[in-house]
């Protein structure tokens, strides 16, 4: 089992801490290419156990935090930098995406590892979503995976009072229950979104998905509603739709993780995910 960090530079000022997980066999294997959600990092839970599975499954696992997602190359699972944090938005995530892409398909040390020309991409929550969004942007992409992901970014925007509001003040806060910290998000984040509604139209982006696509959500997810999975799929008929009964948001996962095995419910995402990557 190989492991190795990189850092590149980011969409907007700030760095990317990258890192690859895999079996070195000086033969070229797919690559997967992991997206953290709102409020998440490439090592929280159990994120780098199933880099390893991955892995042993004979893929390359990368995983990478968004540049703006609020921690530091130097301490990459603590919300250090608040400011980012309440400086990012999905644009600068989707800039992101792009340039780790580049990286992987020009990467001149690693080329005997990569297949390049076989990226998955595969997030989960906001990650799927923007996963989904630059798979109609990037030719480079050979099928998507989400897990828990939303269906729609404008939507869940306030609506005019609260974004007054919030234009007023220039920030609102988000209560992060894990870290206890009250985490700002500043109005450029509507702003963004408003001006960028047609990039960000995830209805759009699915509706014209090229590759393979699948889709897998708990019925029990409090925080994605399982509405959003179907809508997916009732807007592109190709889409697989893997309904994992009773499982939550994180499918039974947790940060610190400390387990031995995954827990029932992100073993079947995993197997599902697998056997469909193998398929395609």
């Amino acid at each position: 089992m190989q492991k190795q960090s990189f850092i590149i530079d980011g969409s907007a000022g700030k760095p990317i801490l990258i890192d690859i997980t895999f079996k070195k066999t000086n033969c070229p294997k797919n690559i997967v290419l992991f997206s953290h959600g709102f409020k998440g990092f490439k090592d929280w839970g159990p994120f780098p156990n199933i880099a390893e599975h991955f892995a042993e499954n004979n893929f390359v696992f990368v995983k990478f935090n968004f540049s703006y997602n609020g921690t530091t190359i130097v301490n990459p699972m603590d919300f250090e930098d608040l400011d980012a944090f309440g400086n990012n938005n999905f644009s600068k995530e989707l800039d992101d995406l792009g340039l780790v892409i580049d990286y992987l398909t020009t990467s001149k040390e690693l080329n005997k590892e990569f297949k390049s020309n076989q990226i998955t991409l595969f997030g989960h929550s906001r990650g799927g979503a923007i996963s989904l969004l630059k798979s109609v942007e990037d030719d480079r992409i050979a099928n998507v995976v989400s897990w828990a992901s939303p269906s729609n970014f404008i939507d869940r925007l306030p609506k005019e009072e609260k974004a007054a509001k919030w234009k007023q003040t220039n920030v609102a806060y988000i209560y992060n229950g894990r870290t206890k910290q009250n985490m700002p998000m500043y109005y450029q984040f509507y702003e963004n979104c408003i001006a960028n509604a047609d990039r960000l139209n995830i209805e759009k982006a699915v509706s014209n998905l090229k590759v393979p696509h699948l889709h897998i959500h708990g019925d029990a997810d409090p925080t994605v509603l399982i509405e959003e999975a179907h809508n997916m799929k009732s807007w592109n008929k190709n889409t697989i739709l893997h309904i994992i009964k009773d499982a939550n948001h994180v499918f039974d996962s947790c940060h610190p993780y400390y387990l031995s095995k995954f827990p029932a419910d992100l073993q079947k995402a995993i197997d599902v995910t697998i056997a469909f990557l193998k398929d395609n």
